[in-house]
């Protein structure tokens, strides 16, 4: 149970030395109970206190980090059932399974696809995230050779699957350093395996039959000492294993109830033999509430839905997709070229920006700091009016690139057109269109 800020003050050192970044020990205390801040920041915490703590923050499902490096995936971390509660922390990863028997052109064909298949959109990478390694052949050096093979072709993280610990036990040797969620610890295995993830400390993946089993198995693998765990709950059925998700989730939330406080893993690929039923059973799983979603294969019309949905399941809804203030070069702009003027909500960004492209006008685009919030919204909020525009202009250094003084502003705020002439002495104010689609025209036909 997470403890109040008052509690927390108790276990701290009460010495206000403000080494962690803040004037007192009760301020800091308040700022880790509404998760604002991080044990780590207070340097002369006790171990005692520290250990507590720890303890007494964890969120109820446990956060688990798979491979090491700018490409590890972190998984878990959740706190609500709902995103609109607060919000969802750690984004499902997407996995593309590879079977040891495959022929070598189709294993380097779903490499090239993992590679190949990513997406731009809103300013950000879109992509797989992990690849899962099966053992079809079971067979100890084979998957072995096969593993090197991957290995050296892919920094991304890996899922090592076998149905026999030796397979396994080799396969997590040849790539210990790399960290792969081991899968799986069964009841039947779960010594052997939960002593290879302590000794290599690799994440172990637990399955179980169903919900109650793997509650068992969970507690069997923490009393080892074993806290990165995922759980695999068993089920092949649509209905079953959503069942089960939703359960897991409400037990680990609502009930507190830490045997199955993990983060899970499913496996679309085993519930259909059709690509487009199994791509929208993983769109399921990625809202409710899968950790991993394991594909048979990627393709990118399925693939591109999955990775837009994700964003926008797990994008903060408290805090917009937001772009850097400053000045953008547009199509290779010079000194006669148009300037614009634009919020920083990253999607009227890539709107703007992608009619200016279409246009083949080259042309100047100021965005312009709006905490995230589109034309409209920060214009009533106050936050994109012409006392706030005109001396960010100034500063931006746009007089030292263009030789006119024309502003093309958005035709949502034309009213501000006149209060923008005082603040800006010299310049011209231009309304442009309201609608992003219609620049394209209005830019041909502008002279500077």
């Amino acid at each position: 149970m997470a403890l109040t800020g008052i509690e927390i003050f108790k276990l701290l050192p009460k010495t206000n030395c403000g080494q962690c970044g803040v004037p007192t020990c009760l301020a800091f205390a308040m700022s880790l109970a509404a998760g604002k801040a991080e044990l780590s920041k207070c340097p002369i915490v006790s171990e005692e206190a520290k250990a507590k703590l720890t303890e007494a923050s964890a969120p109820p499902i446990l956060p688990v980090t798979i491979g090491v490096g700018e490409k590890a995936v972190k998984i878990g971390g959740e706190t609500v059932m709902f995103r609109h509660e607060k919000r969802f922390e750690n984004a499902p990863a997407i996995a593309l399974l590879i079977d040891d028997q495959m022929p070598d052109a189709e294993v380097d064909a779903r490499l090239n696809r993992f590679k190949t298949l990513e997406y731009e959109r809103v300013g950000l990478k879109l992509r797989g995230n992990m690849l899962a390694l099966r053992s079809g052949s079971n067979d100890a050096a084979k998957f072995v050779s096969f593993i090197n093979k991957v290995k050296s072709s892919t920094d991304s993280p890996f899922i090592l699957i076998s149905r026999s610990a030796d397979v396994l036990t080799a396969g997590v040797k040849a790539c210990a350093e790399r960290k792969p969620l081991i899968f799986a610890a069964t009841k039947d295995t779960v010594d052997q395996i939960g002593a290879l993830a302590k000794e290599t400390g690799c994440p172990v993946g637990a399955k179980a039959a169903n919900p109650e089993e793997m509650a068992a198995l969970t507690e069997k693998l923490a009393a080892m000492g074993i806290k990165n765990i995922v759980m695999d709950a068993g089920a092949r059925t649509v209905k079953q294993a959503f069942q089960d998700q939703v359960i897991i989730r409400s037990a680990a939330l609502n009930k507190k109830y830490r045997p199955l406080g993990y983060p899970t893993i499913v496996q679309p690929r085993e519930m259909t033999t059709d690509p487009m039923k199994e791509a929208l059973i993983a769109a399921m799983f990625i809202a409710k509430y899968a950790g991993i979603i394991v594909l048979s294969d990627f393709r990118g019309e399925s693939l591109f839905p999955l990775l837009v949905a994700r964003l926008n399941i797990y994008t903060d809804p408290q805090r917009p997709l937001a772009t850097t203030q400053g000045i953008y070069e547009i199509n290779n702009p010079n000194e006669n070229s148009p300037f614009m003027i634009t919020s920083n909500f990253s999607l009227t960004y890539f709107i703007v920006s992608g009619e200016i492209e279409n246009s083949k006008v080259p042309s100047w685009l100021y965005v312009k700091d709006t905490e995230g919030l589109s034309v409209m919204t920060s214009w009533a909020a106050g936050k994109f009016s012409a006392d706030i525009l005109g001396p960010a202009i100034k500063k931006s250094g746009i007089e030292n690139k263009i030789k006119h003084r024309k502003l093309i502003i958005p035709g949502y705020i034309a009213a501000e057109s006149g209060a923008l002439e005082e603040e800006l002495p010299g310049w011209q104010i231009q309304v442009g269109p309201r609608d992003a689609s219609n620049l394209p025209a209005y830019l041909k036909n502008w002279k500077a």
